[in-house]
C-alpha cells in the first residue's frame, strides 16, 4: 500500500511486461518520480534490458510469478505483451487489485494537467517530438510521453507532480488485452491535434470505416471547450472534425510554403527563407501543425521558429546512417503504404539529381494480408530502383496465408520491382550496389533479417 515518505506519497507499482518499449519507460519514469517499482517479463531485449538493470529495476529471472502481486500492491500496469491469462494478472484480479492499461495510468498521472493529445496515423511521432524539442528549447517545462528517444531527453516518459502541460503521444492501438479501447480514447485532451487518417492496423479494425471512426470518438472525447488542431489538407480528417458537435474550438493547418535549394530545404517566414534540418512535404505540414500547438501552449512565432530550426528529426524517422562524398543513406521507420509514399518522395524532392535506391520490409500483420497490399500501390513510385524485403517464415508466425512473389509485385504495380525473400541473399544484394551518385533508403519498423547496419555505414563510409 501507499506510504507517506517526507512530503509525498510513494506508491508500490508492479508491472506485468516491464520490458516494452512504452512500458519500460513508463517504469523508470514513476521510479524517477520516487514510485517503487517492481515488474515481470518473459523476454527483455536491448535497449529495455541494460535501461532497467542501470536503474536496478531488471527482474531477476525472466517469466511470471504469482508470488510477485499481493495486497500492499497500490497498482497493476499491463502491458500488450502479456496474454489475458497470465498468472500474475489472473492473482492481481483474485485479489482485486487496482489494474491499469499504460494509458489509463497515464490519464491518472495527467487528470489536474492540461492534456495535449497529437494524435493522427502517421507523424505523431514527429510531431509530439517537434513540439517537446521547441519547448525545452524555450526553457519551458513539461510532462510528456513520445514514441521515440529524443535528443536531450533522457527517457520517452517524464512525469512530475509539478507540471502544468503534459504532451502525450495518441496511439489508437488497444490499451492492453482487456482493455480493448483504443489508446488515445482514454486521454480526455483539452489541446488535440489530429495529422492524418490512412488505414493501419487491420487485425483490429478490419475496415476502414471501423477504423476512421476511432478518430472520430478521439475528437468527441476532447473536453468541452478545447481545442482541435487538424490537417485540412487530409479529407478524412476535414470530414471529422468539421462535422463534430462537439463544443470546441477548431484551428486547420496546412503544408507551409518551402523551397530546397542544393540539398537544404527553406522554410518561408515572416523574417524570410529559413534553413531547416528536416525535410519532405509530410515533415513541413508536421511542423505546421506542431506551430499551432505551440502557440496554443503560449510559444509566440519568432521563438517557434528559432527553435524549430535545430531540430533533427525524431530517431528512426529519416534518420542519416551514412554519408560519402558521392552517397548518402537513411533509415526509416516507415512501413505503412502512407509512409512509405511520403518518406519516398520527400527523399527524391529533397535529392533529385541523385539516385534513390528505396529499400522497403514488409513486417507487419497488415502488410500481409493481401486486401491491404494493394494499399501499396505506387507507394514506391519516386524510387529509381524500388526494393522489396520480407521473411515467408514472418507470414508463417504471424499464421496467415502464404504471399507469393507475384502478388507483391502486382499490389506495389511495378514490373521492376526487386523482392527478396531470404535475408543473406538481401544482404549480398545490398553490399552488391554501386551508390555512387545515389541515395539509399532503408524503410521498416523490423531489422531486415537481421541487416548489421554498422556495416552499412562502413560500406558508405568507404
Amino acid at each position: 500500500m501507499a506510504i507517506f515518505e517526507g512530503n509525498f506519497i510513494i506508491m508500490n507499482v508492479h508491472f506485468i511486461a516491464i520490458g516494452g518499449s512504452a512500458m519500460h519507460n513508463l517504469a523508470l519514469a514513476l521510479a524517477h518520480k520516487g514510485y517503487k517499482i517492481t515488474g515481470s517479463d518473459d523476454v527483455i531485449f536491448e535497449p529495455s534490458k541494460g535501461r532497467l538493470q542501470a536503474k536496478g529495476l531488471l527482474p531477476l529471472e525472466f517469466g511470471w510469478f504469482p508470488e510477485k502481486i499481493h495486497e500492499g500492491l497500490d497498482a497493476i500496469i499491463l502491458g500488450m505483451h502479456a496474454k489475458s491469462d497470465n498468472p500474475e494478472l489472473v492473482k492481481a484480479q483474485e485479489l482485486g487489485l487496482r489494474i491499469y492499461s499504460y494509458p489509463e495510468f497515464l490519464y491518472e498521472q495527467s487528470k489536474n494537467k492540461t492534456r495535449v493529445v497529437i494524435g493522427g496515423s502517421h507523424g505523431k511521432t514527429t510531431i509530439t517530438s517537434m513540439i517537446l524539442h521547441v519547448l525545452n528549447y524555450n526553457g519551458i517545462e513539461v510532462d510528456y510521453m513520445v514514441g521515440a528517444q529524443l535528443d536531450g531527453f533522457d527517457r520517452m516518459v517524464h512525469l512530475t507532480e509539478g507540471n502544468d502541460f503534459i504532451v502525450l503521444e495518441g496511439d489508437e492501438y488497444l490499451s492492453s488485452p482487456i482493455d480493448r479501447r483504443p489508446k488515445f480514447h482514454l486521454y480526455q485532451p483539452n489541446i488535440a491535434l489530429l495529422s492524418g487518417i490512412a488505414w493501419d492496423h487491420i487485425n483490429v479494425f478490419p475496415t476502414f470505416e471501423n477504423y476512421v471512426e476511432q478518430f472520430q470518438i478521439f475528437v468527441d472525447s476532447i473536453v468541452k471547450g478545447g481545442s482541435i488542431t487538424y490537417n485540412e489538407e487530409d479529407d478524412e480528417v476535414r470530414r471529422i472534425v468539421e462535422k463534430s458537435e462537439n463544443s470546441i474550438r477548431k484551428f486547420p493547418y496546412r503544408t507551409p510554403e518551402y523551397s530546397v535549394e542544393e540539398g537544404v530545404t527553406l522554410l518561408e517566414t515572416p523574417e524570410g527563407p529559413m534553413p531547416i534540418e528536416v525535410f519532405g512535404k509530410h515533415n513541413l505540414n508536421n511542423l505546421a501543425g506542431a506551430k499551432w500547438v505551440c502557440q496554443n501552449m503560449g510559444v509566440d512565432q519568432d521563438d517557434f521558429y528559432e527553435a524549430i530550426a535545430t531540430f533533427k528529426g525524431a530517431s528512426k524517422r529519416l534518420e542519416k546512417i551514412a554519408e560519402s562524398e558521392t552517397s548518402i543513406a537513411f533509415k526509416d521507420f516507415a512501413h505503412s503504404p502512407s509512409k512509405v509514399r511520403a518518406t519516398t518522395a520527400a527523399v527524391k524532392e529533397q535529392y533529385p539529381d541523385k539516385k534513390l535506391v528505396a529499400f522497403l520490409e514488409l513486417h507487419t500483420y497488415s502488410s500481409f494480408n493481401p486486401g491491404f497490399l494493394q494499399e501499396y500501390k505506387g507507394a514506391l513510385a519516386a524510387a529509381d530502383l524500388a526494393v522489396v524485403f520480407y521473411l515467408p517464415e514472418s507470414v508463417a508466425i504471424k499464421k496467415l496465408e502464404p504471399v507469393s512473389t507475384e502478388q507483391i509485385s502486382l499490389a506495389f504495380q511495378r514490373n521492376d520491382l526487386e523482392i527478396h525473400t531470404n535475408a543473406k541473399t538481401f544482404e549480398d544484394f545490398v553490399f552488391a550496389q554501386n551508390f555512387d551518385d545515389s541515395v539509399a533508403l532503408f524503410m521498416s519498423s523490423g531489422n531486415y533479417g537481421g541487416l548489421d547496419f554498422n556495416e552499412v555505414s562502413t560500406f558508405f563510409n568507404g
